[in-house]
């Protein structure tokens, strides 16, 4: 089965992580067909295993080879689909549309952070089919109130986020 890993934390100070070792670590933690997508830690891969047990196997990897504590999430190709086919806003060239990955029940805690934040004009967000989706004029990402957010410790560990560009990729290289 194909699978994307979201990897959490790949700028993580001191890990100095390049994508061709990340790649390296998941074949030899016995994934085939792996490759990277971009710089940000979105790393295509088959096995047969269940997306637990990778998530199991592939920390324990990535924390031990680069010795941080790996945190990240599996989506079968479907659920990076669902992503896609989700996104409820219209593409423009002046805004980000990011759509975030995350524990259950995630969705809910940031739209409520959302709602608490000022907003830009044309920031939005909304749930679709249990998953966020935020968009924000270009420029304003790390600068708005909910960008800030974001940023949160008690968040960390939670979600990462991705702009819907990539998931566009990464379905193009999943086929």
């Amino acid at each position: 089965m194909k699978y994307c890993a979201f990897l959490r934390g790949v700028n993580v100070k001191g890990t100095n992580m390049k994508m061709a070792d990340v790649c390296q670590v998941f074949k030899e933690a016995g994934m085939e067909d792996v490759s990277s997508i971009l710089a940000s830690g979105n790393i295509v891969f088959s096995s047969d295993k269940t997306a637990e047990e990778l998530k199991i196997v592939l920390e324990k990897a990535m924390s031990g080879h680069f010795s941080y504590e790996a945190f990240l999430f599996v989506k079968s190709k479907e659920e990076v689909e669902l992503f896609w086919n989700g996104i409820p806003f219209e593409k423009s060239d002046d805004l980000h549309i990011y759509a975030f990955v995350g524990v259950p029940g995630i969705e809910d805690i940031l739209m409520e952070e959302f709602q608490k934040a000022s907003q830009a004009e044309n920031e939005k967000a909304e749930i679709i089919n249990s998953l966020f989706y935020w968009q924000v004029p270009k420029g304003n990402t790390l600068d708005s109130t909910f960008g800030k957010i974001l940023g949160k410790k008690s968040l960390k560990d939670r979600f990462t986020s991705r702009n819907t560009n990539t998931f566009e990729k990464i379905l193009k290289k999943m086929n």
